[in-house]
């Protein structure tokens, strides 16, 4: 697929999450941090997002994503800062899975139902064009609160990595 243009990127360029288009819109929303306060969207920042969303009986899927996740973001290096991990939980008494090193940026977000509804097919259970299987989706948001990729259930990591490192070095 070609990206026409994901908040400001080069015409031309190949990403491998699925661009949206029109891209999700969850600017006017102000998620809770599961300890509490907001966590806001700044533009001026230039930081971008990696969203996970799991369900509330992910188990080992969780695990195993968390750790892709963590590993991509380590791999950042001197541009992780500008990479946070949010983290959608399910239900209140949500945890980062144990055992798994936390990105320095992972935000735990409270539930929240309009965030939630803001990331296309979120819930479907398709795995990389199977129907019937298991998963969790990951995407991206860029600095203002647009949703503009994603990655379906059993997605390779190494292509979320690709993109966002492209995305960073836009600033």
């Amino acid at each position: 697929m070609r990206c026409v243009s994901p908040a400001g990127a080069q015409a031309g360029t190949k990403n491998v999450g699925e661009l949206l288009d029109p891209p999700g819109d969850v600017r006017a929303l102000s998620p809770r941090l599961l300890s509490g306060g907001e966590y806001v969207w700044k533009g001026g920042e230039r930081t971008w997002r990696i969203v996970v969303a799991p369900p509330a009986d992910c188990g080992t899927e969780c695990t195993t994503l968390a750790r892709e996740v963590e590993t991509v973001w380590e791999l950042f290096g001197k541009d992780a800062d500008d990479v946070h991990v949010l983290w959608l939980c399910p239900t209140d008494a949500c945890a980062w899975p144990e055992g798994v090193s936390q990105p320095a940026t992972l935000k735990l977000l409270a539930p929240n139902a309009q965030l939630r509804a803001g990331l296309p097919r979120v819930d479907e259970t398709t795995v990389q064009g199977k129907a019937g299987g298991h998963g969790i989706p990951a995407y991206v948001i860029d600095p203002y609160g647009f949703v503009i990729l994603r990655y379906a259930p059993g997605f390779d990591p190494s292509g979320l990595r690709t993109d966002v490192a492209r995305l960073v070095k836009l600033k």
